[in-house]
C-alpha cells in the first residue's frame, strides 16, 4: 500500500495505528487520535505541543507518551511545561486505557 492509502485508511478509522516520521506531525487533523507516542524528543517546546496536541482534539481525552533520554530532552520538556503552563508527569505504572479508547 502506498502512503496516501495508509493515511486515508487511518483517517477514516479503518486502521487504528499509524507509525510515522515527523513529516506527519504537522498539517493533519484526524478526529480519532487518542494516543501519541514520541520515540524521539522534538526540537522545541512549540513542536512538542503541536505534536502531542494531536491526541486531544475534538473534545476527546488524549494521552501523549514521550521518551526522554537526555538532558536536552528534559530541557525541551521543561520549556513546554513552563511556556504552556502544563504539568507533564512521568508515565504511571497503570493506565486506564478505557479513558483513551473508542
Amino acid at each position: 500500500m502506498d502512503r496516501l492509502t495508509q493515511y486515508k485508511n487511518f483517517k477514516e478509522g479503518h486502521k487504528r495505528i499509524l507509525v510515522a516520521t515527523h513529516l506527519v506531525g504537522r498539517g493533519i487533523d484526524i478526529e480519532r487520535v487518542n494516543i501519541v507516542i514520541n520515540y524521539d524528543m522534538l526540537d522545541s517546546a512549540d513542536t512538542y505541543l503541536h505534536r502531542v496536541g494531536r491526541a486531544e482534539r475534538f473534545g476527546t481525552k488524549g494521552l501523549a507518551i514521550t521518551f526522554v533520554a537526555s538532558a536536552s530532552d528534559s530541557d525541551v520538556l521543561n520549556r513546554a511545561q513552563e511556556r504552556f503552563e502544563v504539568d507533564i508527569k512521568e508515565l504511571p505504572e497503570q493506565i486506564d486505557t478505557s479513558t483513551y479508547s473508542k
